[in-house]
């Protein structure tokens, strides 16, 4: 435990290297020992949201992870916000790297939908605490829309339907579509898994879950099934549904005459 520096606050921890005490002492810096990088630093940042939460990420205790203090981390990323920003391009580059994804369709665009919405769900799931962050940092371009909120992704994803026989207003309307079915669900998904898609100041009034529950007879009866994880089926079965609507969107406004 640490030692406490009085009125009740922590004292500092024991573990932060000391690179000035180790320069006075003509050892080499701990940034020197291990060789630092963004991406480096991006990955230990994904490992710590994934361990310990959002809540508990700070540049010090990154420093600490990486065996370094925190003003050698400032080199590669300037402060918390670029942080988080690269950690969601982290989570992006996942998908990207994912060889199930297709960059454009090759075996028509159900298939190529199919397969964008599984990668994107498997980051949420391989990540879910960090996954929130996808929905809330600033997107490239105000218009675009979570999770599919790189300029390179969504320009994939217009053009492949495009290629398709998509007109420009149904790819917009699939994209538009698409994203939300993702982003809702894939949420709802990983706050079943931990993660944090809420304030974080919410206040505990003493009462258990099951005494307020059991004020309501129905919730109560029911709580077994509202209990029962059926998250894959019913992303599967949502997902279907949406490109069943998709299909008919795409003729509906393929034949409507595009205004000038």
């Amino acid at each position: 435990m640490s030692p406490s520096t009085g009125h009740g606050a922590p004292g500092p921890d024991l573990d932060v290297p000391d690179a000035d005490a180790a320069a006075v002492a003509g050892e080499a810096m701990p940034s020197e020992k291990v060789p630092l990088d963004r991406v480096r630093i991006l990955d230990a940042a994904l490992l710590h949201i994934d361990e310990s939460g959002l809540t508990g990420l700070t540049m010090r205790r990154l420093g600490q992870r990486l065996g370094v203090e925190a003003m050698s981390l400032y080199r590669y990323v300037p402060g918390k916000e670029e942080l988080l920003d690269g950690v969601v391009e982290t989570l992006l580059g996942e998908m990207q790297r994912d060889d199930h994804v297709l960059r454009a369709p090759d075996a028509g665009w159900q298939d190529f939908l199919q397969r964008l919405a599984h990668g994107v769900r498997r980051v949420a799931l391989a990540h879910p605490k960090a996954f929130p962050l996808v929905a809330s940092r600033p997107p490239e371009a105000p218009w675009l829309r979570p999770p599919l909120r790189s300029l390179e992704w969504v320009e994939d994803f217009l053009a492949g339907l495009c290629s398709e026989g998509f007109s420009d207003e149904a790819a917009v309307a699939a994209y538009r579509a698409f994203t939300s079915f993702l982003l809702g669900h894939l949420l709802l998904e990983v706050a079943a898994h931990g993660a944090d898609v809420g304030p974080l100041d919410v206040l505990d009034d003493g009462e258990s879950d099951d005494a307020a529950a059991q004020r309501q007879p129905t919730v109560w009866r029911l709580r077994h099934d509202l209990a029962q994880d059926h998250a894959a089926g019913e992303f599967e079965e949502s997902l279907e549904s949406l490109l069943e609507r998709l299909a008919l969107t795409r003729v509906e406004l393929s034949d409507q005459p595009r205004l000038t």
